[in-house]
């Protein structure tokens, strides 16, 4: 019998590789809930990259993101040790980082309004070639287009690779709202933007 992290195939690699990940994170999350600054800081590097990336897509003021990703770990500090499991630590995370993310973007609506396209292009463009910058306008329009729960759902599913059991954790809301949510995005942005090239990805899956 394989097993689970036998490198020939892939996606069980995957797995196992998440697995581990999440336990060295619930091993420095318990940590940092009995006051070990060294686990704090450590968590706060794994997790920091991918939250300012995910983050720049709203906003491209760097004070408000570092002071999105402050204020999101301040509470990671206040709450690790009520963490109790019930979903990775990663989308735990994530969770707090979001409504830090959507309480900060209400009080400065005006200056994320003014920066909201050099964001996209901040956050989708890492090169200067035409076709780069053609995907990353093609994206920003398409999201343009949704509500902000859809285009929320969208990212969190698609961005930064959450399923819908995490999107439902860290938006609190059903299973079903996140499914529905993600249906009618991708419904809108297939009928509205056929000609831009975004048919696949409309339809790329998402994790269940």
């Amino acid at each position: 019998m394989k097993s689970i992290t036998d490198d020939r195939n892939p996606r069980n690699a995957d797995v196992a590789s998440d697995a581990d990940g999440d336990a060295v994170e619930q091993l420095l999350l318990a940590a940092v809930g009995r006051g070990d600054r060294v686990a704090f800081e450590r968590l706060y590097l794994r997790q920091h990259a991918l939250l300012a990336r995910f983050i720049a897509r709203h906003t491209a003021r760097r004070d408000l993101i570092d002071e999105i990703i402050n204020d999101a770990f301040w509470v990671v500090w206040r709450k690790a040790a009520e963490f109790r499991g019930e979903s990775k630590v990663a989308t735990w995370i994530i969770g707090i980082a979001y409504r830090c993310m959507l309480k900060a973007l209400r009080q400065n609506v005006q200056s994320v309004e003014q920066d909201i396209d050099e964001g996209f292009e901040l956050a989708g463009t890492e090169s200067g070639e035409a076709e780069q910058r053609e995907l990353s306008d093609w994206v920003r329009r398409g999201l343009d287009l949704l509500s902000p729960e859809q285009r929320m759902t969208l990212e969190l599913a698609y961005y930064l690779g959450q399923s819908c059991d995490e999107i439902a954790s860290i938006m609190n809301c059903a299973n079903g709202t996140v499914k529905a949510r993600l249906f009618h995005a991708r419904l809108r942005l297939r009928n509205s933007l056929p000609a831009l090239g975004g048919d696949v990805a409309a339809n790329a899956p998402v994790r269940k």
